[in-house]
């Protein structure tokens, strides 16, 4: 294991830990005088909880599937609660601490912590309530765009673009067949898949014969993808792409395609190809051979290096990888990391469009923004 992953993992444990037991002990504290049972039965079922997601992660290929999965949305839903209780508690201690220097805290609150409690709890379930039928109500998000360029015999082109489904576990075979219709109902000239189509388990993918559900899209040019950090942490890459095969779509790995003799799709290989001992080509490589008098659209999964695409003389990006944080108030961070880490931005001649994905990785909950499929009309004009 790689000494860098090690360290990120150890780190990953220790504030996990520190978290749980954070928020288990102020959980305690609340509810001790109302909970029936020993102390143990508490700690018992809030350890299963705080295990449950690490156990049907990191031992699912030595336990059966069902009990895996049942683990795995047990603790996908555990970290979201986790994260938001956290951040809750975090904030009422910040004030009782601040309550000591100016009282301002009404003494009939203070006298009342299961009160209190209970009020965080409700107030949690309702929010991850609501991102949880959040995430499962994608919305069309529309462009239009210009590209001041010929693209031969085409005037127009109509793209539907869906990012980071990550089909799997949690996104299944029933949400990836939803997604199909909507797609066709919008008639998409062709159709564009910005990496994290599969969430790491390339097996599950197959064995839930999604690459089947994926030949029932028909686009006039074709559909095309490109691999995004989740299917290289899966660890099988290539099977990933000769399964999107299987389902009529053609991955891009560091190459191009000509569309209509009009246009160009390139697609890069995504920057974790660094886990196989690789590193990506550079864009100026990708495009050596193609005209420059015709557009250049560029599929890349993570919306980085924008300014060697500006350089290259792309017309437009399309990325994903962002989720825009996929839980508020973790868009604070991803704007602070990408110059654009969802919708639209012009640098230079270079368009960017970036979505904050169909489906979500982790916690099955989206709060502070929208699942989307994006459907972008793109121009062409001298």
């Amino acid at each position: 294991m790689p000494k860098n992953l090690i360290v990120f993992l150890s780190l990953f444990l220790i504030l996990y830990g520190l978290s749980n037991f954070y928020v288990g002990l102020r959980s305690w504290q609340a509810f001790r005088s109302i909970w029936p049972l020993a102390p143990v039965f508490y700690w018992l079922l809030y350890g299963f909880l705080a295990l449950a997601f690490l156990l049907g992660r990191f031992f699912e290929k030595h336990l059966p599937f069902v009990v895996s999965h049942i683990l795995t949305i047990i603790g996908s839903y555990w970290l979201a609660a986790l994260y938001y209780l956290l951040l809750i508690i975090i904030v009422l201690d910040m004030l009782r601490l601040l309550d000591r220097v100016i009282s301002f805290i009404p003494s009939t609150v203070k006298q009342a912590p299961t009160a209190v409690g209970l009020s965080v709890l409700i107030f949690t379930a309702g929010l991850l309530g609501y991102g949880i039928w959040n995430a499962r109500h994608p919305i069309i998000q529309h462009y239009d765009i210009v590209i001041p360029k010929s693209a031969g015999s085409l005037s127009q082109l109509h793209i539907v673009m869906i990012s980071d489904i990550h089909l799997g576990k949690i996104v299944d075979l029933q949400r990836l067949e939803k997604l199909i219709d909507t797609v066709n109902e919008l008639q998409p000239d062709i159709i564009l898949l910005p990496g994290d189509t599969i969430d790491e388990d390339v097996d599950l993918f197959e064995e839930q014969q999604m690459p089947a559900v994926f030949l029932r899209l028909h686009p006039i040019y074709g559909t095309y993808a490109v691999l995004g950090n989740h299917e290289y942490i899966g660890g099988k890459p290539d099977l990933a792409i000769q399964s999107l095969k299987q389902g009529g779509v053609i991955a891009l790995r560091d190459s191009s395609a000509e569309i209509a003799g009009s246009l160009y799709i390139v697609g890069r290989d995504d920057k974790s190809i660094v886990r196989t001992g690789k590193r990506r080509k550079k864009l100026v490589q990708i495009m050596k051979d193609l005209d420059p008098a015709h557009p250049v659209i560029v599929l890349d999964h993570q919306p980085s290096d924008l300014q060697e695409a500006a350089e290259a003389g792309i017309d437009l990006q399309l990325s994903g990888h962002t989720h825009l944080g996929q839980m508020f108030p973790n868009n604070l961070i991803t704007h602070k990391v990408f110059e654009v880490d969802w919708g639209y931005l012009q640098k230079g001649p270079l368009q960017v469009i970036v979505s904050c994905g169909f489906g979500t990785w982790g916690p099955p909950i989206r709060i502070g923004n929208k699942p989307e499929i994006v459907d972008i009309n793109i121009t062409f004009r001298e």
